[in-house]
């Protein structure tokens, strides 16, 4: 177990740097296509300087974003009908499932690929962790003093340094697409964006609000680049992608947030292509808490009576990464944040 202190995310770049709780060594995955169609083939190469100075060079050929999406239901790919998919379009896009004979379209601010999209009479709610982050009050705080808060409190470094850890971990996937995963308000899916190391990034979130305000913040922002970025509401247990199809996937202080994190693991595994990459951060209460003997049956029943998770230690976030077909473990600490980064078997 690798344990940093604060001082030191400030030059951190790549998790090779620090201490692991467990390393392996791997070789580069090469890069094939995973779209079936192509826009262009137009290289965009970007240059990221870590601590050591050795810069990550990224060759990335700009491909379909369609392709990728799939209906909710029976998983199979969309038909995109509309102008090119981009955050400016989207309220304009059709989606189709020729299989299930059914239209997922998009507003103002993102694509709805839920399995209940459509529904006219049908409603229904989440675990109550979950609707919580559905409210405008909660979605409208969480970058205005919430996600800020996580720093006194466990150790969180702040998205701009937990986004240099990202980048060393995701290197072998580097210029492919990425799921931010439960992207909250997007701090994160903004930052890999405006990195230029994607080919497409997709800021998923089952909270309306969160979208909304992610679409906010990047509206609020001169030159972003939007063509490389969409919004889309989901459910992180059902997935609208093709399986195989995902270069990397995260998911920020959010793990502990899903009712069921073996299912959302695993929905993971499903869309991830082998050797692609799930990268995540949530806390971990070891420690004095560990001598707590109220803590296992808290974790057993209140908090997942609740839709949410503690974990107590980096051998339980293993065993569900391995128990959902991930491999290549590796975790980075820092009190009670943990980073964690798992891989697709190639």
């Amino acid at each position: 177990m690798a344990t940093l202190s604060c001082s030191n995310f400030a030059t951190v770049a790549r998790p090779s740097q620090l201490g692991s709780r467990r390393r392996v060594a791997t070789a580069s995955v090469p890069r094939s296509s995973i779209f079936s169609e192509r826009v262009h083939a137009a290289k965009v190469r970007a240059s990221v300087q870590t601590a050591t100075q050795d810069p990550i060079v990224v060759d990335k050929e700009v491909t379909s974003k369609k392709s990728i999406l799939a209906c909710p239901i029976c998983y199979n790919s969309l038909t995109h009908a509309g102008p090119a998919l981009s955050m400016d379009t989207v309220s304009e896009s059709t989606l189709l499932c020729s299989t299930c004979k059914k239209t997922y379209v998009g507003n103002k601010t993102h694509l709805e690929l839920t399995a209940s999209s459509g529904a006219k009479e049908y409603t229904e709610a989440m675990a109550p962790a979950t609707e919580f982050f559905r409210l405008p009050l909660i979605s409208y705080i969480y970058e205005r003093g919430w996600r800020q808060g996580f720093s006194a409190v466990g150790g969180w470094p702040g998205p701009e340094k937990e986004f240099e850890l990202i980048k060393g971990y995701l290197e072998p996937v580097l210029g492919g697409n990425i799921i931010d995963a439960s992207c909250g308000s997007g701090p994160f899916a903004r930052l890999f964006a405006k990195s230029g190391l994607f080919s497409l990034v997709v800021a998923l979130d089952y909270s309306e609000n969160m979208l909304r305000e992610c679409y906010g913040f990047i509206k609020q922002e001169e030159n972003f680049p939007k063509e490389d970025l969409i919004l889309v509401r989901a459910d992180v247990s059902r997935l609208p992608f093709v399986s195989s199809s995902v270069d990397a996937v995260h998911a920020g202080a959010a793990v502990h947030c899903w009712s069921s994190p073996s299912s959302a693991v695993a929905e993971i595994s499903r869309v991830l292509r082998p050797g692609g990459v799930f990268i995540a951060t949530t806390m971990i209460y070891d420690g004095p808490f560990a001598l707590n003997p109220f803590l296992k049956p808290m974790q057993r029943n209140m908090f997942r009576m609740s839709g949410s998770q503690i974990f107590l230690s980096e051998q339980e976030l293993e065993d569900l990464c391995k128990t959902c077909g991930l491999e290549d473990f590796k975790c980075t600490r820092n009190w009670r944040f943990v980073m964690i980064s798992a891989t697709k078997p190639s």
